[in-house]
């Protein structure tokens, strides 16, 4: 039996136009240990936007019904040359009920699931079946529609954690969904948390969740606040969703210096380990590293599901039940708006949500 329906893709040309659609598509059966799944709630993920519309001018773009096309600057274009031509799909994760399911996946048949097709923004999409999270009676699509990316993310953070011999985290942009996730996981676990965040509305969001260490960047003190954050914590692992600019270098710069209070001075800094991730691009520019944080240090970068290969099976099912034992508490999910396919490639909707404010995040409900 095929199901027909709409199908968002997102294609770069190699002139830099960039145009971003709905086609009309049909989807065939699902193949053995796959499912077919009627979508019912999908987040705009900073991770979509990357591939929906990554630099482009959405702002002087030309909109109609169910299309939006763009220019791309020329520099992104000649960096993405590869997806030239392509019309991909998009939509990381979603929550819907499954369809219709092939050889060996006919236990899920009818149930509602959680699950990162890569391409949700559409009525229907195919998912494994190994990857798919059956939800609880009583969960909707809707809450379940992040239950991957955001919440097995943080989860994902306390585990690197142990698994690089660290105690305790500092976390960049930390007033997100996913960071709000992180407070109260960090609560619960007894893990010493460092939140940077960019507002003082955000610092009163995170100190009324029962956050300990709520810093303002945009404060004339932030570093020093940041040194003493560390200095009592002994945070010396970074995650920075930013990426561009000098984020993780004023990580880097207060563990250095919370590492060497006290210290006999040394010309090669101090012998802790310090280290940032980045897992993340809010800023799309340069990452500008200040080199005032010693030679014991490292910047890497981190994505989810090379994590989850790296800490197996045990590891990711263990970080799975707790998904979804928690997905109505630690890992529920606030959106600003909700849209439909149409009303998503709109000029108003796309302007709010591309422009990755915190707490403006959208869920399309096809």
């Amino acid at each position: 039996m095929a199901f027909t329906g709409k199908q968002l893709t997102t294609q770069l040309d190699a002139d830099g136009t960039l145009t971003v659609q709905l086609n009309d598509k049909t989807w065939d059966a699902p193949r053995e240990g796959q499912v077919l799944i009627r979508m019912e709630a999908a987040p705009i993920n900073p991770s979509d936007l990357a591939l929906l519309f990554a630099s482009a001018d959405t702002d002087g773009a030309s909109y109609s019904p169910g299309k939006v096309v763009a220019k791309m600057p020329d520099a992104a274009t000649r960096f993405m040359k590869a997806r030239h031509g392509q019309a991909l799909p998009a939509g990381n994760e979603g929550a819907g009920v499954v369809v219709a399911a092939g050889a060996g996946a006919e236990a899920l048949l009818g149930k509602r699931v959680g699950c990162v097709p890569g391409t949700a923004f559409g009525d229907y999409a195919h998912a494994e079946a190994a990857q798919c999270m059956p939800v609880p009676e009583g969960i909707s699509s809707e809450q379940a529609a992040s239950c991957v990316v955001n919440p097995m993310t943080s989860l994902g953070f306390v585990e690197t954690m142990r698994m690089d011999g660290f105690t305790g985290i500092v976390h960049a942009a930390a007033a997100s969904n996913l960071g709000q996730m992180l407070v109260r996981i960090c609560q619960q676990d007894g893990v010493p948390l460092v939140n940077i965040v960019r507002s003082a509305d955000q610092v009163a969001l995170l100190k009324g969740m029962g956050a300990t260490h709520v810093l303002n960047s945009a404060d004339a003190d932030f570093m020093p606040q940041l040194i003493e954050a560390i200095v009592e914590t002994k945070a010396m692992l970074g995650f920075d969703p930013i990426g561009g600019g000098t984020m993780a270098s004023q990580i880097l710069t207060a563990m250095e210096a919370a590492a060497s209070r006290g210290a006999a001075y040394s010309r090669y800094g101090s012998n802790e380990r310090k280290k940032v991730y980045i897992y993340g691009g809010l800023d799309i520019g340069p990452t500008i590293l200040n080199r005032a944080f010693g030679l014991t240090w490292e910047l890497a970068g981190w994505l989810l599901f090379p994590f989850m290969m790296r800490a197996g099976a045990e590891v990711t099912g263990r970080m799975r039940a707790r998904v979804i034992n928690e997905l109505t508490t630690t890992f529920a999910s606030h959106y600003k708006a909700r849209v439909n396919l149409e009303q998503m490639l709109t000029k108003a909707a796309i302007s709010e949500y591309n422009a990755r404010r915190t707490g403006e995040k959208y869920l399309v409900v096809p």
